[in-house]
């Protein structure tokens, strides 16, 4: 049976996607051919997942962002991606270790918010 396997993406407008392509690539090391794009691995025996998580609309979650969505982005090691966004200038939001995962959050030069996420188990299949 076909199913979805993973992320294919995140899609919204912006004012200036050349400038916004080009910010990803400087402070999220983040290019590829159509923009900026994520290679999944599994070197390490773990179980990479993503979700789509639903929020009210009176939800502070996504805030300071006016946008109506978040895109969250996996990492490998939260704690030193976040001493690199902060030595390229960065301002982290916020950050916490829910057990489950480690969490960090900034703006994009947009004005989206972008959560970073580093997985520190798999849920219960």
């Amino acid at each position: 049976m076909a199913g979805v396997t993973g992320l294919g993406g995140v899609f919204h407008m912006v004012k200036n996607p050349a400038a916004t392509r080009q910010w990803y690539k400087d402070y999220l090391g983040m290019d590829g051919e159509y923009g900026p794009m994520l290679n999944w691995s599994d070197e390490k025996g773990e179980k990479p997942y993503s979700l789509i998580s639903h929020f009210s609309e009176d939800s502070e979650y996504l805030k300071p962002s006016a946008a109506k969505f978040m895109i969250n982005l996996r990492v490998d090691d939260l704690d030193a991606y976040v001493e690199q966004l902060k030595d390229n200038g960065l301002e982290i939001l916020g950050q916490v270790d829910e057990g489950y995962g480690k969490f960090a959050w900034i703006l994009d030069c947009d004005g989206i918010k972008l959560e970073f996420w580093q997985q520190v188990e798999a849920p219960d299949s």
